[in-house]
This record gives structure tokens, sequence and C-alpha cells, in this order.
């Protein structure tokens, strides 16, 4: 047992430590992962060198051009937008300079390719600059005196391999900034959604309370006032009171029930949000009548929960999310057209599990290969809250 934890502890401390360091070398790529450091086995081509030279001529400058490379490497990926455009000159210099000895050295003319890629430049202004580039190379190459044949191979290649990397960087790239665009307008949704909630609920106690607590305030000045002459009327007053009161009570918690449903709206129009940003078209149908607050809690962080999980894994095109009730019990049920596999239990069903059991409901999930999953939840309703609900659709 102690071995275990000690095997396990070591692990964790050698992915921390990995972690450690690739932060240290790119802290402002945690989306990319390990995809930059990936990328420098191309240095490898660097030392494919076919002049025929003796290694003492080219191998040392090769060395050399690489020392130099990684740090200007590294400093491009953390700066951002035309920044990087300087960074990439740089690196094509460094290939410029190294072609004299080692004819590998148009990779680093992909490499700076791929740094103006996430420049933030139009596709066409990136292909004029690669084009640019391999019109210096080529002269380069002449001026040297390369043959034609080998002029022609050496364009043509590093003119391939650098638009391919370059176009798909930049599309990544245009990828990611449309991803932070709608994460933006997904976390403005709920920022909305919970201004306007607490809006509401200030509009409504205002309605509900105003009008009610002064007629409580006077009725309880005249039984103050009728105590001495009249106490059966002091009474009357003491009992109306009671019965406003209790009206009052009655009335927040029915507005409070109705402000809870708007978290399921808001709920399910962030989950529209987050799914597109995936490409994944959602529809969904709402009951209109409001459900009992705790219910519909449970409901809402359950759409949330499931929907990340289509977001995270399901590779899906399509989802949808019906909620209503049927014969006192509230159903929700939430479909993608995925990729489907096998359920393994986690942290996230757990609390789904949980939190639908703590009002005796159930959780029930479908899930085949191909075909994509079925989540479909059910609570039973008190019965002063059962009761038909007409669906509004959105799609």
């Amino acid at each position: 047992m102690a071995g275990d934890r000690w095997r396990a502890g070591g692990t964790m401390t050698r992915k921390a430590t990995l972690e450690w360091f690739r932060m240290r070398l790119s802290p402002d790529l945690a989306e990319q992962g390990w995809a930059p450091l990936w990328s420098l086995l191309y240095l490898g081509f660097l030392f494919l060198n076919y002049n025929g030279r003796p290694t003492s001529t080219w191998l040392p400058p090769t060395v050399l051009s690489v020392c130099v490379f990684l740090p200007l490497y590294f400093r491009a990926l953390q700066v951002c937008g035309r920044r990087r455009l300087y960074y990439g000159a740089a690196i094509a210099l460094l290939g410029y300079a190294l072609i004299a000895v080692n004819t590998g050295a148009n990779t680093y003319l992909i490499y700076a390719g791929a740094c103006a890629s996430a420049a933030g430049i139009s596709l066409r202004r990136l292909i004029e600059i690669i084009a640019g580039a391999l019109v210096v190379f080529s002269l380069e190459l002449w001026l040297l005196g390369w043959p034609g044949e080998y002029i022609a191979l050496s364009v043509t290649i590093t003119a391939m391999v650098g638009l391919a990397i370059s176009a798909a960087n930049h599309f990544h790239h245009e990828k990611r900034l449309r991803l932070a665009e709608l994460k933006l307008s997904h976390d403005e949704v709920r920022r909305l959604a919970a201004l306007a909630e607490r809006e509401r609920i200030g509009r409504d106690l205002h309605d509900l309370l105003g009008h009610t607590l002064s007629l409580i305030t006077l009725k309880s000045e005249l039984a103050v006032k009728l105590f001495e002459r009249d106490a059966q009327a002091a009474r009357r007053e003491i009992a109306d009171v009671e019965r406003v009161a209790r009206d009052a009570l009655g009335q927040v918690r029915r507005a409070v029930t109705g402000i809870r449903t708007a978290g399921l709206s808001a709920e399910l129009a962030s989950a529209r949000l987050l799914l597109e940003s995936s490409d994944v078209r959602l529809e969904y149908e709402l009951a209109e009548a409001p459900l009992p607050a705790e219910i519909e809690t449970v409901l809402a962080l359950t759409v949330r929960e499931a929907v990340t999980n289509i977001q995270r894994h399901a590779h899906a095109t399509r989802a949808r999310v019906q909620v209503g009730v049927e014969d006192g019990v509230a159903h929700l049920e939430i479909s993608d057209d995925g990729i489907g596999a096998t359920i393994v239990p986690g942290n996230g069903l757990g609390g789904m599990r949980e939190r639908l059991a703590l009002l005796d409901g159930r959780l029930e999930i479908q899930s085949v290969r191909g075909r994509g999953t079925r989540v479909a939840a059910s609570v039973p309703l008190p019965p002063a809250a059962a009761g038909s609900m007409a669906p509004a659709t959105a799609t």
C-alpha cells in the first residue's frame, strides 16, 4: 500500500515537473498543450544535409543556429499580434544565413511562416509574405550557384510544406479567436441573466410587498388605538394583519418560484452558445409554467453537466433538450447524435444522480455506439405544483 502511494506520488511529481517545464517555456499557451514542443522535432531536417560537404563545415554553424533559433521561437510563442512578424522575420534571416552551408536551412523558412500565421493578419497577406520570402530564397540559391533543378525542387518543397503548415496554423488561430469570442458571449449571457434576475426580484418584491406592508402598518396602528376602547375590534385588526402577512408570504414564494424559472432559460441559452463553439446545433423545448424552485435548480444543473459532456466528448452535430410535465412528474430529456460510447461513471454523473435522488428523482442514460447518447431525468412534483405545461419551442 505504501509502495502504491509512493509510485502515485512519484507519477504526480513527474507530471507536475513536466507541466512546470512546459509553462516556463510557453506560459501563454495552456490551450495548445505540448504542440509547440512537439513542433521542434522538425529541427531534425536541419541535420539531413545533402551537399556532401564534410561535417565540420556545416554542423557547428547548424548547432549555433539552433541555439539562436530556440529563444526566438519561444519568445514568438509568448507575444501576440503583429509582433510575431518580427520574430518570424528573424527566424527567416537565420535560414538565409545558414543556407550557404546547410541545404536543410529552408526548415527555418517554414518555422517563420508558422510564426507569421498567428500574427493576426489575413490569409491573403500571409500568402503574400510567404511568396516574398520564397522569391528571396530563390534569388539567394541562384546567387550561390545552385543548379536550376535543385532550386526548383527546394523552393517547391518549401512552398508546399510552408503554405500547408501556415494555412493550418492560420485557421487554428482564427478558430481560437472565435472560441474566445463565444466564451465571452457565454459569460455575458450568464451575467445579463443574473442581472435581469436581480432586477426582477427588486420589481416583484416592491410590487408585492409595498402595498402589503403599508396595509399591515395601518392596521397595526389602528389596533393599537383600538386596544383601550374596543378590544374586540383591535383583535379583528390583528387577525387581519395575520391574514395579510400570510397572503404576502405566499405571494413572495410564488414570485421566487417564477424568478428561478428564468434560471433554467438562461442555462439553456448558455448551453446553446457553448455548443455552437463546437459546431453543434441545439434545439430545446421548455415548459412555460414555472417549476418548483428546488426541482428547476436540479434540472438546470443536470442540463449544464450533460451539455458539457456533449461539448467535450460526444463529437455530435445536433443536440436536443426537452423539459415538460406529465402525470405530476417533471421530465428532462437531453439527446445528441454523437459517437456514443460506454458510460464510465464519474463525479459529474454521480453528482447528477445524488441531486435527483434528494428529490426522489431518477436518472437514466442510454448510449449506443455510433447513434448518440440520451440522458433522461424525472422528478415527481409536489401535489400543489402538478399540472400540464405547454411547451415553448426554440430552434
